[in-house]
């Protein structure tokens, strides 16, 4: 049997962070700008390379972030977005990247280390419509990522942790609408999201809004997933 040559090629394994969350009637993204070449003075996503090769994917991610941004995401929940690997990506050398995404709630104002010269909460809407330019391919990791997040929505209570503890439907609902980016139904929402099972519990108490009628308060149920699964309205075409 013929000696198998195994490619020579240097692949450098690196990890990426898109960490979303929900700021001033917003969804946002947090972006750091690179104090480095390439792509010095451009936003991008907080990440680098891993220490060594014994060092775990997961625990990369956590000291990137916390080394640019000076946040912890420990006990957060990160969960592998997606896997990043066009040769062309990083103009350095080939590198593949791992993305994690989190969206958690009331996350601090980061502040800049390592080799972000700043960094800062960014609206979803300015990077989609391109508005800011990313470095590197983090234009489509982001739009990715904020794919994942608006599908959770739709199967999962995930929308619930961005309330307070008792809440509204109509604050719940107006969770949805920030990250869907698209206004529903009240009837219809409330309808589908109290006809959950064990999704919401209400605590038999009323928020009293000036000039309106009184509005029942929930908390969050025992379940975990929505079923059946609130689906996105359909985007009809220009």
């Amino acid at each position: 049997m013929a000696e198998r040559h195994w490619p020579s090629t240097e692949v450098a394994i690196a990890v990426d962070l898109a960490v979303l969350t929900v700021r001033e009637n917003d969804l946002q993204i947090l972006l750091v700008e690179r104090g480095t070449d390439p792509w010095q003075g451009h936003l991008a996503l907080p990440g680098g390379f891993l220490d060594d090769s014994r060092e775990d994917l997961r625990a990369a991610a956590e000291r990137e972030l916390t080394e640019e941004t000076g946040l912890d995401l420990s006990h957060a929940h990160l969960e592998q977005l997606h896997t990043y690997g066009t040769p062309d990506r990083d103009p350095r050398r080939r590198v593949v990247t791992v993305c994690y995404l989190a969206f958690v709630p009331d996350l601090p104002t980061p502040a800049a280390g390592g080799d972000a010269r700043a960094t800062a909460w960014t609206p979803i809407a300015a990077v989609l419509d391109s508005s800011v330019e990313l470095a590197f391919d983090h234009a489509r990791i982001v739009a990715d990522a904020v794919e994942r997040a608006r599908s959770k929505l739709e199967y999962t209570t995930l929308a619930i942790r961005f309330c307070p503890p008792e809440f509204t439907i109509t604050q719940l609902r107006r969770i949805y609408e920030i990250v869907w980016g698209q206004a529903l139904d009240q009837r219809n929402f409330h309808r589908k999201i109290t006809g959950a099972e064990g999704v919401l519990i209400p605590t038999g108490g009323q928020a009293v809004h000036s000039g309106g009628r009184p509005a029942a308060l929930y908390r969050g149920g025992p379940a975990t997933v929505v079923y059946p699964a609130i689906l996105r309205p359909a985007v009809l075409p220009n």
